[in-house]
């Protein structure tokens, strides 16, 4: 909008930059700078924010109006809402508003016509003329061959996404997930405040503030975002989600949309799915040889339970599907029950839940039994029905994978006996339980040597050695000043082996249980990510943050 002030007349290059910084000081709003500062007035700003949201603008002294239109609100109404009816089409009602940006005035207005609504901007003033012009005079209007037209129900209205939306909205949004993009993030995070709507974008686990966006702009953005997610426009009192198809530079990308009530508005979060990013091989998923070795030997037995533990955001559903990918053949039959299915993966068939219409991880899992796959993938062991029968269909010759939220493996014997599964049923099907953390790599571009903090290495359990290094990130461009750039996961994993097997049919304890699998040859999530600090891929700090308490 300031750049349209400028293009305007209203202010200078040098006064819109003097805005901005006073803007990024204060955090108020553009509007009111403008105000202040250079007594741009109020019908004016608004006219600006109307120009940059591209919402059109109409001229109600030349305008023709339809006097079908002004019979379906009533004066007060107009008067109260600061608004003027302009034309009436079949089951659309285009209005002139002071403020098109009230959301609320709009789904009012909607209610009592029962009409959808089409906005246009014209000041206040203009508005004001014609509600006592054209209500006080009987609505009597000059019967051109064009007013006799809309009186029929012949004039073409455009689309919101061409009108009400606007091309500037558009474009706002589209360069939003362009930028999210570029950063390599995976979720955008449209927040409403009181006075702005902040933007937060989810980089290597962690958020960070992007510019906001004008408050004015919130109803306009919120609609756009709805709209391309097929998701209903009128609706902003419940939760929705919806999906959409998005290409950056000739790349396709899966926007998973969600939508929640608060008190300032609907906040909009958008996962990013790149499904180049979530199905790699089994090496680029940060499994040292060790532990490679052992999962890709537990993955390849034809029967049993493989589960993968960790919590929201751990990298999980990337380790299945690549995992998947690994084990994948023309030869076998392959099959999965997700919520939701993420990515589409070839030679695989792949299953929502919808317990709605009565497909449940557990019922559907039954069914699945029936289409004679060699392969499994349950998405989640949610209760108890559903471990239960996916263990039991490891012991009829299937190889199942799955995934509990638990803070390390060991946990997922604990948590399955707490949901009532038999541990004798544990003990002759588990294969492996890989647990796991995701933490940021160090910048390439910036990366350089730390002192060894001592502090830091009796915290993760580990001797001062000779010749010891650590890496840090220094900070640049290229990691946005972070000193990290991407992710990688460190990993511990069970392989149940005959003894431990033993141990979990006697019902022995969690720790007693880790102790005999370190005894095995185990290593732990922190020991893991001590080597990768110690390789220069991530920092202790990082393991610290990720590992420490688990």
């Amino acid at each position: 909008m300031g750049q349209l002030a400028v293009e305007a007349g209203f202010i200078t290059e040098d006064q819109l930059a003097s805005v901005i910084r006073e803007q990024e000081k204060s955090g108020r709003l553009l509007t009111d700078l403008l105000q202040e500062l250079f007594g741009v007035g109020a019908e004016t700003t608004q006219a600006l924010q109307a120009k940059d949201a591209g919402i059109e603008t109409i001229d109600l002294d030349h305008a023709p109006i339809n006097p079908e239109a002004i019979k379906k609100v009533p004066r007060t109404l107009a008067l109260e809402f600061k608004l003027f009816p302009v034309s009436l089409s079949k089951d659309r009602l285009m209005v002139a508003m002071a403020n098109p940006f009230e959301l609320a005035t709009l789904d009012e207005l909607q209610f009592k016509t029962r009409l959808y609504i089409d906005t246009r901007y014209a000041p206040e003033s203009q508005i004001l003329a014609a509600i006592g012009k054209y209500y006080d005079s009987g609505t009597r209007v000059e019967g051109s061959a064009q007013q006799k037209q809309e009186a029929r129900g012949d004039y073409a209205e455009k689309r919101p996404d061409d009108g009400a939306m606007g091309s500037q909205v558009i474009r706002m949004v589209d360069s939003l997930v362009k930028q999210a993009v570029d950063e390599d993030a995976t979720d955008i995070h449209i927040e409403p405040e009181a006075k702005s709507l902040k933007v937060r974008f989810r980089i290597d686990g962690l958020l960070h503030l992007r510019p906001p966006i004008s408050k004015a702009l919130q109803p306009a953005v919120v609609a756009r975002i709805k709209i391309m997610a097929n998701m209903d426009i009128s609706e902003s009192r419940l939760p929705q989600d919806g999906r959409i198809s998005f290409v950056s530079e000739g790349k396709p990308y899966d926007l998973r949309v969600s939508t929640f009530p608060t008190i300032n508005g609907e906040k909009i979060v958008t996962r990013i799915l790149d499904k180049d990013r979530v199905i790699l091989g089994l090496e680029q998923l940060g499994l040292r040889p060790s532990i490679l070795s052992v999962f890709e030997k537990s993955i390849s037995r034809p029967n049993g339970v493989v589960l993968v533990t960790g919590p929201t955001g751990s990298g999980k559903t990337t380790t299945l599907y690549s995992t998947l990918n690994y084990v994948s053949s023309s030869e076998r039959n392959i099959m999965t029950l997700e919520d939701p299915v993420e990515y589409e993966i070839p030679n695989i068939q792949q299953a929502q839940i919808n317990p709605k219409a009565g497909l449940t991880f557990a019922s559907g899992l039954r069914a699945m039994l029936r289409q004679d796959p060699d392969i499994i993938l349950v998405g989640e062991m949610r209760d108890a029905e559903t471990a239960d029968v996916a263990i039991r269909a490891a012991l009829t010759g299937h190889l199942v994978f799955s995934t509990l939220h638990t803070n390390d493996a060991v946990g997922a014997i604990a948590r399955l006996q707490d949901m009532g599964v038999n541990p004798s049923l544990m003990a002759s099907t588990f294969v492996a339980i890989v647990a796991q953390r995701l933490v940021r790599k160090i910048c390439s571009r910036c990366r350089e040597k730390v002192a060894v903090d001592e502090s830091m290495l009796r915290l993760v359990g580990i001797d001062k050695e000779p010749e010891m290094h650590f890496y840090r990130g220094k900070g640049c461009d290229h990691c946005y000043e972070t000193g990290y750039r991407g992710q990688i996961a460190v990993f511990e994993i069970i392989s149940v082996s005959p003894a431990l097997a033993h141990m979990i049919l006697q019902g022995s304890s969690a720790p007693a249980i880790l102790e005999k699998a370190k005894a095995e040859g185990m290593s732990t999530m922190m020991e893991d990510g001590v080597q990768k600090a110690k390789q220069g891929i991530t920092t202790l700090d990082e393991v610290v943050r990720v590992a420490y308490t688990v």
